[in-house]
């Protein structure tokens, strides 16, 4: 990639981001507070509901020490 491509591919792009910001502008609050509700909605269909679990090394020692059960039984 040559200096002026590299400088036409950021000239590009810097159109796509003034647009999106712009649009972003000129939505309305309750249109983002819709949007915000289908995000949240689809989230909840895909099982994004649980709680996040606070200390991963318990949830690594509880896997190991099932597999173990596992393979002695």
């Amino acid at each position: 990639m040559t200096k002026e491509e590299a400088q036409q591919f950021r000239a590009g792009w810097k159109l796509v981001n003034d647009f999106v910001i712009e649009e972003a502008r000129q939505t309305s609050p309750s249109d983002k507070l819709h949007q915000l509700a289908l995000m949240y909605e689809a989230g909840q269909m895909l099982g994004w509901n649980q709680e996040p679990r606070i200390n991963e090394k318990d949830a690594v020692r509880e896997r190991w020490r099932l597999l173990r059960e596992k393979l002695q039984a």
